[in-house]
């Protein structure tokens, strides 16, 4: 079961294997014949190696990273193909349906339309119009990264364009809550997220979260904020959209202009937080059930109390999106519901998120 993050969160956009040598991916054999490095250090030392093959990823990916502009911000995106499709986060897109597409160390513009987007999953896909050589980022298989993996977090921060920086893979599988934006009123729960202590921007949003083999491991996204000191950014953590689930969305939003199968679990029903007496969350109570859904197929009513799914404890909306976020389609969990002043545990065969 994946971990959940306890803290209030805050958008961050609108944010080798060694040869023989030892030295890591991308060095060069000048690089490592070379008897000193400008700056004195010796020849084939680690910094000089590190920093050899940070300049040789930055050089291979960065052309394929952009800076999205529309009519109420900015925010970054990955070229995903040569006929122009870059993905980028839903929450960067907003409303808007026509934007201006900027590549790395180039001060033209291109023009763009939107193709299709998932605010569930806060991804989007635009399609640029008329931009030459197009360079398609490599996308990872985010299910093989591995906590400590050395990352780069390319995109447009603050609107400096094409900026990098470094960190490692802090944690993954993370559940995290975003909170309400344009494009998702209700806020959106993100599964199996990539935590790095790369920093995270506003404007570094539907950038790159990149490995030292020059491949895509996720769409930077968030960035936590502190529950001290007024809410403000908490250094060093940050979150990506993992490659994997890019390559399951934006080919359903390129083929089709939305997601047809979502691969996301759901009771089939529309819910509210419930308050105890003192006024803090206390269950979710069932305002509506679906029709011919999963709940209804397992007794769910109106007016029960959601209070825990499987042996996850759920207070608000807010946890039982995020528990439902680690949970299968077709996988049967017990759901434990207070009815006329009882609790009942009822066994509940998960549907799948619809699309709304």
């Amino acid at each position: 079961m994946a971990g959940f993050l306890l803290v209030p969160l805050a958008i961050a956009g609108c944010t080798g294997d060694s040869g023989g040598s030892g030295a890591p991916a991308g060095t060069s054999a000048a690089a490592a014949e070379a008897s000193s490095s400008p700056d004195g250090s010796a020849a084939g030392s680690p910094a000089q190696t590190l920093q050899e093959s940070y300049q040789q990823v930055i050089s291979d990916v960065l052309p394929s990273v952009v800076e999205i502009r529309t009519t109420n911000g900015l925010g970054s995106g990955v070229v995903l193909d040569e006929d122009g499709n870059i993905v980028t986060n839903a929450h960067v897109v907003g409303t808007a349906t026509e934007f201006e597409v900027q590549f790395a160390n180039s001060a033209t513009s291109y023009p763009a339309t939107l193709v299709g987007t998932y605010p569930q999953n806060d991804l989007a896909v635009i399609r640029v119009e008329g931009a030459p050589e197009l360079q398609p980022a490599t996308l990872a298989d985010s299910d093989a990264v591995e906590v400590g993996t050395l990352v780069l977090a390319m995109g447009n921060p603050l609107g400096l364009s094409s900026s990098v920086s470094d960190g490692i893979v802090s944690a993954t599988g993370r559940t995290v809550s975003e909170p309400p934006s344009e494009a998702a009123p209700a806020g959106a729960t993100l599964p199996g997220t990539i935590q790095t202590s790369a920093a995270i921007n506003p404007g570094n949003s539907g950038g790159a979260l990149v490995n030292m083999q020059g491949e895509v491991i996720g769409i930077p996204t968030l960035a936590a904020t502190s529950p001290a000191g007024g809410g403000g950014a908490a250094p060093g953590i940050g979150f990506a959209i993992p490659s994997n689930t890019v390559k399951d969305v934006a080919p359903q939003l390129i083929e089709d202009g939305e997601v047809t199968d979502t691969n996301r679990a759901a009771l089939g029903v529309t819910v509210t937080t419930v308050a105890d007496s003192s006024g803090q969350p206390a269950g979710v109570g069932v305002v509506g059930v679906e029709p011919g859904g999963a709940a209804e197929a397992a007794g769910l009513r109106e007016g029960d109390v959601i209070t825990a799914v499987g042996d996850q404890r759920v207070s608000s909306t807010a946890d039982l999106s995020a528990v439902l976020a680690d949970l299968e389609v077709g996988q049967t969990v017990d759901v434990t519901v207070q009815r006329a002043g009882q609790e009942q545990t009822l066994q509940v065969e998960l549907g799948e998120l619809a699309v709304s």
